[in-house]
């Protein structure tokens, strides 16, 4: 995750990510730099667009937060009811003694 980090921490420095960019950036963090993963991603970002790939990226981030919201209103709901009936036992409880 390292070399990923310092490749966006070059786009959005905008500078150009190649080898001797990210060398520098791990060097800087005090990370023993692979030649080979940095050809990798070097080779691997040549042809992708960051700025399009991130905001795919928030956009499939932000689906399940949406989808999160009714099951935590449900939770609530479900503990209310639970709460209700507690506070009625405890009403009978009362009236029995």
């Amino acid at each position: 995750m390292q070399y990923v980090y310092a490749a966006l921490m070059l786009h959005s420095a905008g500078k150009t990510i190649d080898e001797a960019s990210l060398k520098s950036v791990l060097k800087s963090a005090s990370i023993e730099a692979d030649d080979a993963k940095i050809k990798a991603l070097v080779a691997s970002l040549q042809n992708i667009n960051i700025e399009d790939a991130i905001q795919k990226s928030a956009v499939v981030a932000a689906a399940p937060a949406a989808g999160a919201a009714p099951a935590a209103e449900k939770k609530k709901e479900e503990k209310d009811e639970k709460k209700t009936e507690e506070e009625a036992a405890g009403g009978l409880a009362a009236l029995f003694g």
